[in-house]
């Protein structure tokens, strides 16, 4: 079983946010090496920034990753928009931690590699995260209601 090293960082003036053993459960769930991963709640602020400076898009997104590593073992940091992610909760109607779960699981497959830019790889990146979802207990992040 590969090993986790999670680091949480709250930067965001969201209190209701997951716990870090909840971020531990959902970063443990997808990891396939051993990992050493900070996560970072942040404000839409923050998350524009970032969004601008590394992608070129100026806007507040859900989740970013960022690899720092490209050993045998992942070491990166994921950055996680509170503000948007309540946001996109209450549009899709999900319960707040399964969305939480499912994008800190999408930030830890970034780690791995997996993109969603093509749509053949997006596919496969859904088809994982719905399984690892799916175990953890929640629904399928896609099934939209």
């Amino acid at each position: 079983m590969p090993a986790l090293k999670l680091t949480l960082q709250l930067a965001s003036s969201d209190l209701v946010v997951p716990k870090a053993n909840q971020f531990r459960r959902w970063a443990k769930a997808a990891i396939r090496v051993n990992t050493e991963v900070t996560i970072r709640l942040v404000d839409e602020a923050e998350a524009r920034a970032l969004n601008k400076a590394y992608r070129g898009k100026d806007y507040a997104t859900n989740v970013l990753t960022f690899p720092l590593s490209d050993a045998a073992d992942l070491i990166g940091d994921i950055v996680i928009c509170a503000p948007v992610v309540k946001s996109e909760a209450l549009a899709q109607n999900k319960p707040l931690e399964a969305h939480y779960a499912h994008l800190t699981v999408h930030g830890v497959l970034h780690l791995h590699g997996h993109d969603h830019e093509i749509e053949a790889q997006a596919e496969l990146m859904e088809a994982i995260e719905t399984a690892i979802i799916t175990k953890l207990g929640y629904a399928d992040p896609y099934l939209i209601t």
